[in-house]
């Protein structure tokens, strides 16, 4: 039995991509909130509101669920290659998420305890200060929410890389010939993977003069014979996982050569930040309920319908409980380590026995946002070295930590 992790250099740096811009936007929101806290504490102590002292303590909560934020992608930065974490600091940012989610739950419960209270006993409504503080928060919760989402940019940038003409985008090659272009594909959408040859500027390929030879790392060759489909050439074989390799293609007595290279990235659950999330939902709930409480508070004060203003807060703690259980879900589902991406874990095994091998264990977990962790135990009658099988998941760029062990079959 063989054991060995896939890179080399070993590194436990499993924070997200933006890790940094999202610590930087989180303190800037928490300034702004800061700066309303204190400006409508203030103002309600000189001027004798309530309400206004009332709104800058429900203020402080906010700041305070931001400042979790905050604190934990701080932490993690500065603790990213500490060594007495095992696999990182990258999923302190789900820990927090799952506390905030655990507020943002409590704070649901306390606005439905509101809500019924003031269905059962009404309560006089100051509408002339209570409007438009409703409305000073909803700017700044738009506000806030506008600088955490920022100009942040997704890191779902497809499987495939660019680097000079040699190297598949998409898994699409345009391949320049004497007589014009020619397009060679690999066409998988809803059907098995087949290559695909057609010439948009040149005249119409022959079957019989066309073929594509494939050399993978290992060196194994396979020939794909061409079949005629009317606008297009395609082959008449499949193609195995995974489409890595050197394509020879023949057309006539020209042989042109290109090279494919599939990557795998971290998607969905596994690549989700659910710091910002949280953060962003706290700033989101709290803009929902401002747009209900304004609502509420505009037809109690037009048609006097003074029960509009708890249902519309219970409403709103319906919608933040809602939130609030799908975040405590998917930030729980990372802290106890649940496969964060089946898609992935079936490519792994459909990869692993392409060639005759069986995947006789898997363990597929998150390190932190868009790094996976895997064991990966394999079954084999052949002498093949762990650097076999490194070279064989190189295309799962989300896999930043695996361990391979080999068993004899």
């Amino acid at each position: 039995m063989t054991t060995s992790t896939m890179a080399p250099a070993h590194s436990h740096m499993f924070l997200g991509a933006d890790h940094e811009k999202s610590e930087r936007k989180t303190w800037a929101v928490i300034a702004l909130c800061g700066a309303m806290m204190i400006a409508e504490i203030v103002g309600g102590l000189m001027f004798g509101s309530i309400a206004l002292i009332a709104d800058g303590l429900h203020m402080s909560t906010h700041a305070g669920a931001l400042l979790l934020a905050a604190l934990a992608y701080t932490y993690a930065r500065k603790h990213a290659g500490d060594a007495r974490f095992t696999f990182g600091a990258g999923k302190l940012g789900d820990l927090a998420a799952f506390a905030s989610a655990v507020i943002l739950a409590m704070i649901a419960l306390l606005i439905g305890y509101e809500a019924v209270a003031r269905f059962l006993a009404p309560a006089p409504i100051d509408f002339a200060e209570a409007i438009p503080i409703a409305c000073l928060g909803l700017a700044v919760n738009v506000a806030s929410a506008w600088l955490l989402s920022g100009d942040g940019h997704s890191h779902g940038h497809g499987h495939s890389h660019a680097h000079g003409h040699a190297v598949a985008h998409d898994e699409t090659h345009r391949i320049a010939t004497e007589d014009g272009d020619v397009i060679l594909e690999v066409f998988e959408d809803g059907v098995p993977p087949r290559f695909r040859l057609r010439a948009p500027s040149r005249p119409a390929l022959s079957a019989q003069a066309a073929s594509v030879e494939t050399v993978r790392p290992d060196g194994a060759r396979r020939l794909f014979a061409m079949a005629d489909r009317g606008a297009y050439l395609e082959s008449v074989d499949e193609i195995p996982e995974p489409h890595a390799f050197a394509a020879h293609v023949r057309l006539g007595e020209q042989v042109y050569s290109v090279a494919f290279e599939e990557h795998e990235h971290a998607h969905g659950a596994a690549a989700r930040d659910n710091n910002m999330r949280a953060a962003l939902t706290h700033v989101i709930a709290d803009a929902a309920v401002s747009v209900l409480v304004i609502v509420g508070l505009l037809f109690a004060k037009l048609f006097g319908w003074l029960w509009m203003d708890p249902l519309a807060g219970l409403i709103g703690a319906f919608v933040i409980a809602s939130w609030s259980w799908t975040l405590i879900r998917d930030a729980g589902a990372v802290l106890l380590d649940m496969n964060p991406d089946p898609h992935l874990a079936a490519d792994l095994r459909e990869t692993i026995e392409s060639d005759g091998d069986r995947l006789a264990d898997l363990h597929l977990w998150r390190l932190g946002p868009g790094h996976l962790g895997a064991i990966v135990s394999v079954v084999t009658r052949r002498a093949r070295s762990v650097e076999y099988y490194r070279r064989l998941l190189a295309r799962f760029r989300g896999l930043s930590h695996v361990t391979i062990e080999i068993n004899a079959g």
